[in-house]
């Protein structure tokens, strides 16, 4: 695993983003180059800079196909909360993106545990993830893999803890009440089998994810971890999210992380 320490969130943002874009130029083949995508305010700025390459005619999406991370359970897709709608009003709608590449769960179906298995099937006809992008929680979850969820867990239903409805109320007006209690989600072993992860973790609220995710040992409680047993596992943060590591720790880091991009 690596860790790129940035200064801020900005630039954290801009090396995700032209990283992706690298490995989307670099795709020399027929299929699509296969994205894992989250949502959230962690990804905003990643997705902000993709428009702004794309815009520069650095890198075009119409051999890109996309599969999200999760979505409300009981929400069309309509809805102005549903990550349905988060994606195309922060990222779909301004790249050349194809619509029938962008995979998304759909949380309105009336068979929510097919649309998990056909959610599974999807990624390997597409022949898997090239590249997983994510948030984390400050509790150390990974898209709605929440701690005790099974480091071998597929797309699945999952219920929501208090402290994510609490956190994600924010996006609805503040009320924690309006936020759906239930989502699907791809599990831990979804994302890790895609050939690249990077997580985005910034802020002081991160710190104690970044470091359990870092350095603590491989556990279910703290998902990020999952991240230590991946062969191209990545993550970036901003000096805010290391203030809990160890200085060896960060130095480390520091002095290697010139060799990555």
């Amino acid at each position: 695993m690596r860790l790129i320490i940035k200064p801020d969130y900005g630039t954290a943002s801009e090396w995700i983003a032209k990283y992706i874009v690298q490995k989307i130029n670099q795709h020399n083949d027929n299929k699509p180059f296969v994205l894992g995508l989250p949502t959230g305010s962690s990804p905003l700025g990643v997705y902000r800079e993709l428009v702004r390459l794309y815009e520069n005619k650095e890198v075009s999406f119409q051999n890109v196909a996309t599969f999200n991370m999760d979505e409300y359970i009981g929400l069309e897709k309509g809805h102005a909360q549903s990550y349905s709608t988060f994606m195309k009003e922060n990222f779909f709608n301004h790249i050349d993106i194809l619509p029938e590449n962008c995979h998304i769960p759909d949380g309105s179906s009336s068979d929510i545990n097919r649309e998990c298995l056909q959610y599974e099937e999807k990624i390997l006809q597409y022949g898997g993830i090239d590249l997983f992008l994510g948030g984390v929680g400050e509790d150390g979850h990974i898209a709605f893999n929440e701690p005790g969820s099974s480091l071998q867990s597929k797309t699945r239903i999952k219920t929501l803890t208090n402290n994510t409805i609490l956190n994600n109320a924010r996006f609805f007006n503040n009320n924690p009440s309006d936020v759906p209690k239930t989502a699907i989600t791809v599990g831990v072993s979804t994302i890790m089998s895609a050939r690249e992860v990077i997580i985005i973790a910034c802020g002081h609220n991160k710190a104690r994810a970044l470091k359990m995710g870092v350095e603590g040992s491989v556990n279910q409680m703290w998902t990020i971890s999952a991240l230590q047993l991946h062969p191209k596992g990545i993550i970036v943060c901003d000096e805010d999210a290391t203030m809990e590591l160890k200085v060896g720790t960060y130095r480390y880091f520091k002095e290697i992380e010139g060799s990555i991009i």
